[in-house]
């Protein structure tokens, strides 16, 4: 089979922020897929492209069209923001194989790009949040189901790790910041623990702040936003959210 499917992370979607690997596989696909606002912010490099777009809740089809125009030959490039692997298309795809291998697809037509995920180019605004060990939780209880993610928060304050959370709001979910940050306070978080958060990560309009997580539960925020809690050696330098290695720096 000539063709091949590219699943790339292209970080918030600068140029500039794109691996080089991320943009020369672009350069070389037929066609470039992927869910319509991120594909917006690539279509200026790419005039002549071949475009395809599905929006919001439409992964699988967006997948299963990458497929097809593997299976006809052609070179894909399927976008995600930040990284493939990381709330991104990777996985789907993945799944999706086995079906497809019956087709003629093999694993080897397919290469995951790594890209700069949120949790790193937010992490960079506010200084080094995720500077000691650290997870990543998403509010998004679309497909995980709000007490299993109650049960990671939990989890993470009883392991001390900081913390980066995605999704933590939008028009469908106003309050889970809110409610997360209830259960980190009941998990034991203190109410003065440090946080931060960025909103446009990469773009003209990025936003950022820390306070406290008590002040972080009053916060308004969007599906652009970034949120980080730090653990309990977290603190802010010279205005920044820096959780320490451990290194006994005076």
């Amino acid at each position: 089979m000539s063709g091949h499917l590219y699943i790339i992370g292209m970080g918030p979607g600068k140029k500039d922020m794109m691996t080089n690997e991320a943009f020369a596989a672009m350069v070389e696909a037929d066609v470039i897929a992927g869910y319509t606002v991120y594909v917006d912010l690539v279509r200026e490099h790419f005039p002549k492209k071949e475009f395809y777009t599905t929006p919001m809740r439409g992964e699988i089809q967006r997948c299963r069209a990458c497929f097809d125009f593997l299976k006809k030959g052609k070179q894909v490039a399927l976008i995600c923001s930040g990284d493939a692997g990381v709330y991104g298309m990777a996985a789907p795809v993945w799944e999706l194989l086995p079906e497809y291998e019956k087709e003629g697809v093999s694993p080897e037509d397919i290469t995951v790009i790594p890209g700069v995920t949120a949790a790193l180019s937010g992490a960079a605004v506010l200084g080094a949040p995720l500077g000691h060990d650290f997870c990543v939780i998403s509010l998004s209880d679309l497909l995980t189901p709000w007490d299993r993610i109650e049960k990671r928060l939990r989890a993470a304050v009883e392991g001390d790790f900081a913390i980066a959370v995605y999704n933590p709001g939008g028009k469908n979910r106003p309050d889970h910041l809110k409610k997360a940050c209830e259960i980190l306070l009941d998990a034991g978080a203190e109410k003065t623990r440090v946080c931060g958060y960025v909103e446009n990560i990469g773009r003209e309009d990025v936003k950022s702040a820390v306070c406290t997580l008590e002040e972080l539960k009053e916060t308004k925020v969007n599906m652009f936003t970034t949120v980080f809690v730090g653990n309990s050696q977290s603190e802010i330098m010279a205005g920044k959210l820096v959780t320490k290695r451990g290194y006994g720096i005076k």
